[in-house]
């Protein structure tokens, strides 16, 4: 996981990538293949895909189906 340092701008970090993911998911549950396309585009590697996921998981700010779709925890 990137963070923002003196190597890593905010733009180019992991965290920069939360809200993207989050509002991919807040039209309801995605397969994970289908998350990774959509916000293919924002990344420079595939490993920051999984770095965010990762993060967002580990916040519990988002769980997988038994069926393999992602979705959102978080409720505002």
């Amino acid at each position: 996981m990137q963070l923002p340092n003196k190597l890593y701008s905010y733009k180019n970090s992991t965290l920069s990538l939360i809200p993207v993911v989050l509002n991919e998911l807040r039209q309801g549950p995605l397969p994970a293949r289908e998350l990774y396309l959509a916000v293919k585009p924002m990344l420079t590697e595939a490993t920051d895909f999984l770095s965010v996921m990762d993060c967002l998981y580990a916040l519990r700010a988002i769980d997988i189906t038994d069926g393999g779709e992602i979705y959102q925890c978080l409720s505002r």
